[in-house]
């Protein structure tokens, strides 16, 4: 299988970066974006319940995550 450990060694380097900026996204966004409070993102609480379902932020990475690989993969 010639070439084949190199191109899966792109692709974990690929995975490593993508990863990398995601985790840099929740952990530094959270003080710039709004990510998880959203309008729309369900969040109920009652009496010692609390349910959080953050539905647009999910769509919203989503599509950004679609839009990347999209122009990743074309080449």
């Amino acid at each position: 299988m010639p070439g084949g450990f190199d191109s899966f060694g792109k692709l974990l380097m690929l995975l490593g970066v993508i990863l990398l900026i995601a985790g840099a996204i929740f952990h530094f966004g959270g003080k710039f974006l709004s990510l998880g409070r959203l309008p729309g993102d369900i969040h109920l609480e009652r009496g010692n319940f609390s349910f959080h379902f953050p539905i647009v932020t999910s769509i919203i990475i989503s599509i950004v995550l679609t839009i990347i690989l999209n122009l990743i993969t074309r080449k």
